[in-house]
């Protein structure tokens, strides 16, 4: 993966506009490693598949950037974007990574599903 360019990104985004996607979305701020620190809350959140069509989308901020793609009624937000990729198989892979490396966003768009 590479740093985020706002300007490849968003035509990348721009690319999945008013056709129908799959989103994967997952979100962790520590829950694989809460076993180190009982008293420390982890949450996370994960949707893999999820079958959407978006109007627009937006990437925005200085560095980690937000995401959101504008659906008919409500909206896919993600915040924290570090890094992305848009691979061979016509994906656009969005990740946002800590200060030590590790995962903390993930925002993925594909027109087929996600194995």
């Amino acid at each position: 993966m590479e740093v985020v360019s706002q300007e490849e990104v968003q035509k990348a985004i721009d690319h999945f506009a008013n056709k129908p996607v799959f989103v994967h979305m997952e979100t962790t701020n520590g829950a694989y490693a809460s076993h180190v620190d009982q008293s420390f809350f982890s949450a996370g959140a994960y949707i893999r598949n999820a079958k959407i069509q978006y109007e627009h989308g937006r990437i925005t901020g200085p560095g980690p950037f937000r995401v959101g793609l504008k659906l008919e009624y409500g909206w896919v937000y993600a915040e924290g974007i570090t890094h992305y990729e848009f691979d061979g198989a016509d994906r656009l892979l969005m990740a946002g990574h800590d200060a030590n490396g590790k995962l903390a966003v993930a925002l993925q768009i594909s027109q087929s599903p996600f194995e």
